[in-house]
Formats: structure tokens, C-alpha cells, sequence
């Protein structure tokens, strides 16, 4: 850990602490979160899948591989919603419109992370943790959305949040800052909270029950598409020939992988 910078346990805990902080004041107000204590232990059950497991998984196995290889790995959730939904019946995964976007959009995936990614030495156990981490992304919706599909998303994932909170705890009290903490690493934990946690978990929600868990894994693939264009732009990391024909495919791809009438 660098100097002036929060462990990773504490970020964990900081983020979701925050996350929780207000979603559930939010759903309490709204009157949706004493239905969601009713189906306490699916969401808690959804909340290890969804947050524990996986941030746990990808903090280890991203310390093994190149950020390259473990983008292109979490976006393989895409593919296993797509596999968990035809399982559970929904034969509308297997339109051939939606699975040609589904494999054009990875094959942008790969030239966006770099091919350089795939060579190397492989960590087989890191791989692993990565590939479990995006199995648990594709379940935890589709679990959530089977056993209480009628609960509002703030208050299962401000539950959930909470749930993690008090798992990550110990870990966050362990790892406790006992150094001057820049300002700027602060303001990042904040923005951390209540932006990509709890607005855009919120978020993921109406566009699950709107598309369905298949089309709204999609975002795996623009996440990681997004991540390496602002790497550009805001890091000046270099543009490659990869980046350039790679995130057209991703767009195109996801957008035929998510359309209406691929889903009829």
C-alpha cells in the first residue's frame, strides 16, 4: 500500500458502509424496506455472491495476472448469464442475433485488453478466483430476481450493502489507516460510495427487471470497453490498433447481443 492510501479491506468496508448509509434510509422512506426483511436470507444469500465472494476473488487474483488478462476474464460474466439463463429456461439467450453480438463483443474485448495479455506465464489458482468472481456476478441477480423478484432495488442492495459491511469489519479494523491520509483518497473513497455503489446498483436493478439477467450481464463488456478508453483519456496510457478496432466491436457487438428483437 502506498503512503497516504487506504488497504483494500477498508475500501471494501468504506465503500459499502457508505452504500448502505444511504440506500436504506432511502428505502425506508419509500416504505419498500420491511418487505425486504421479510426475505432477509436471499439477500444476504446475494450479497456474499455479489460482493463478498467476488471482491474477495479479484483482489487476490488480480495480484497474479496483468489487468489485462483479469478484465478480459470478469467479462466473461456475460457468457455464464447467458449459459445460467438458458439452464434455468429462457430460450431466448440462444437467438443467433444475440450470440453473435455476445461473441463479436468479446472478440473486442480481447483486442481492446491487448492479445499481449493472454501470453505470459498463467497462474492457474488466480485464474480461477477471476473465473468464480464472474460466475458470482451471473448468479446473484439471477437469484435474487427468482426468490424475491417483487423486492425494490435499494432495498436489497442497501441490505446486502449492510450485510457486507459487517462481514468486511473485522478486516477493516485490521487493516486500519494509522497513517495521514491524503485528502484526495478520501474524496475518492466517498465518490467510490455513493456513485458506482450505491447509485449504479440501484441503477443495475431497473435495467434487470426491465432486460432480464442475460441482457444486463452486457455491461461487463462496456465496463471494461470504458475503463480502457478513460485509461486513455485520463491517463494518457497509449492508444493501441487493438483499443481502436476492438471497442467498435464491443459496442456492436453488445448492442446486437442486447437487442429487443434478438430476444422475441
Amino acid at each position: 500500500m502506498a503512503p497516504g492510501q487506504f488497504t483494500p479491506a477498508f475500501v471494501v468496508f468504506s465503500r459499502v458502509a457508505i452504500g448502505a448509509a444511504l440506500l436504506i434510509p432511502y428505502a425506508a422512506k419509500r416504505g419498500v424496506l420491511k418487505p425486504a426483511f421479510k426475505e432477509f436470507k436471499w439477500i444476504a444469500l446475494y450479497g456474499i455472491i455479489e460482493m463478498v465472494g467476488p471482491w474477495v476473488f479479484i483482489s487476490q487474483g488480480e495480484t497474479k495476472v496483468n489487468s489485462g488478462l483479469a478484465a478480459l476474464l470478469i467479462a466473461t460474466v456475460a457468457i455464464w448469464a447467458t449459459l445460467l439463463n438458458g439452464a434455468l429456461g429462457d430460450k431466448t439467450v440462444w437467438h443467433s442475433t444475440r450470440l453473435i453480438g455476445l461473441a463479436v463483443g468479446f472478440v473486442g474485448i480481447c483486442l481492446v485488453v491487448g492479445i499481449e495479455s493472454l501470453q505470459g506465464k498463467v497462474n492457474t489458482v488466480a485464474i480461477l478466483l477471476l473465473l468464480l468472481a464472474a460466475i458470482g456476478y451471473s448468479i446473484a441477480p439471477a437469484l435474487i430476481r427468482t426468490k424475491a423478484p417483487h423486492l425494490d432495488g435499494a432495498a436489497v442492495n442497501g441490505l446486502a450493502m449492510a450485510t457486507t459491511a459487517v462481514i468486511y469489519l473485522p478486516f477493516a479494523i485490521a487493516q486500519w489507516p494509522h497513517h495521514h491520509i491524503r485528502p484526495n483518497s478520501i474524496y475518492s473513497v466517498i465518490a467510490l460510495g455513493i456513485f458506482p455503489t450505491a447509485i449504479c446498483f440501484v441503477l443495475f436493478f431497473k435495467v434487470l427487471a426491465d432486460i432480464g439477467n442475460a441482457r444486463a450481464s452486457l455491461v461487463a463488456y462496456v465496463n471494461t470497453g470504458v475503463a480502457v478508453l478513460l485509461g486513455v483519456i485520463v491517463l494518457h496510457e497509449k492508444l493501441t490498433t487493438g483499443i481502436i478496432v476492438g471497442l467498435p466491436l464491443v459496442l456492436i457487438g453488445s448492442y446486437y447481443a442486447s437487442r429487443k428483437n434478438a430476444v422475441k
